[in-house]
């Protein structure tokens, strides 16, 4: 493999990395907990 190609594999696993980590903190129960909390105060407030 030349240095273009590890590169490219870097970065490459690096995104999906980055990808993989934005998944799990938006679907973490603690996260959907406090997105809930603001939905229910909206629904309140009306």
């Amino acid at each position: 493999m030349d240095l273009a190609s590890i590169l490219y594999l870097g970065v490459t696993f690096g995104l999906f990395v980055i990808f993989v980590l934005i998944v799990l903190r938006t679907y973490s129960k603690k996260r959907k907990d406090e997105g809930e909390i603001a939905k229910y105060r909206m629904l309140d407030d009306e």
